[in-house]
């Protein structure tokens, strides 16, 4: 048994503008850390295309529509003022998609001990029918669903640590009683969500914002106190990981000062919690972090316990 990584070249070729943050760039840094000898154990997988189905699981296809109607034949389109296609754009989304659906499928059928898929464009801002935030696809609450209906799973739970609130995720799983989504992320900040009484129509929700220059500490004490009792009420079968780096203190766009060490340390409460209660079947998927450095070490550490288990 191993650690599944799922990315492709596909996501490579999807271009933002001149000086947005989430470029290219970010996955060239994490697939040249993780080609270093010590991370020859890891499975590597191409992500496949996603099939329509999958997307409709999240997002009614009059999203789909839309996305798929403004990818540009040439060139860039801006989608809003943080959202931008290019040419690539859309196959890069399937594979962020079918990625995150081939790491379900390995993990429950036991093909791998868990996984960690390098996707972009990220996904936890895109609502049910608005692409935000870089985001096109709800990709984790897609492989969520996707171990619910086609898995026979009854409850799985989605954890996010990404310095923005994931309003994409909690909008698509507002009334979703299977799906428990617990957030820690910097408030007040973009997308101005994730407030700690946001709670779902089921209270599937755990919000926990951190005041800016928040450090590792807090972060355990959010993990300790609220989202690993959280987890323990709601014994998922099944634990995904929205797994963005920018909380890390060296990022441009906020201002959370946590350190690999922290990253790594979240990664393994939640892998110890997975391998108590749920089989250890952990997935885990690319979503934000800026500054390339921080962002290879933060995903290397992430990665390096996932190898551990």
């Amino acid at each position: 048994m191993t650690t599944a990584f799922i990315t492709h070249p596909d996501c490579l070729n999807h271009i933002n503008p001149a000086g947005h943050p989430e470029q290219v760039a970010r996955l060239e840094s994490i697939l040249h850390t993780l080609s270093a000898p010590q991370y020859d154990a890891l499975l590597r997988v191409d992500a496949p295309m996603a099939e329509e189905d999958h997307i409709l699981l999240a997002h009614p296809s009059e999203h789909l529509s839309a996305i798929k109607a403004a990818a540009p034949r040439h060139g860039t389109c801006a989608l809003d003022a943080d959202t931008h296609m290019s040419t690539g754009s859309l196959r890069a989304a399937y594979r962020g998609v079918g990625g995150n659906i081939k790491a379900v499928d390995m993990v429950i059928s036991g093909a791998a001990t868990n996984a960690f898929c390098a996707m972009r464009p990220p996904g936890h801002h895109a609502e049910k029918a608005t692409p935000m935030g870089f985001c096109l696809f709800g990709n984790v609450v897609i492989a969520a669903k996707h171990a619910l209906e086609n898995h026979g799973l009854s409850r799985v739970a989605i954890v996010d640590f990404d310095v923005h609130h994931g309003n994409g995720t909690q909008d698509l799983v507002w009334q979703d009683e299977r799906i428990l989504f617990c957030s820690t992320h910097q408030m007040p900040l973009y997308p101005g969500s994730g407030a700690a009484h946001e709670t779902g129509a089921h209270n599937n929700i755990l919000n926990v914002p951190l005041k800016p220059y928040a450090d590792g500490s807090d972060l355990r004490a959010a993990f300790e106190d609220e989202i690993l009792p959280a987890l323990e009420r709601h014994a998922p079968e099944l634990i995904l990981i929205s797994a963005g780096f920018d909380a890390h203190t060296a990022d441009p766009l906020a201002n959370l000062d946590f350190t690999e060490a922290d990253f790594a340390w979240a990664t393994r409460a939640l892998c110890e919690f997975a391998n108590l209660h749920c089989g250890g079947r952990v997935v885990s998927t690319l979503e934000g972090g800026y500054d390339l450095q921080a962002l290879a070490a933060s995903t290397a550490a992430h990665v390096t316990v996932l190898m551990e288990q």
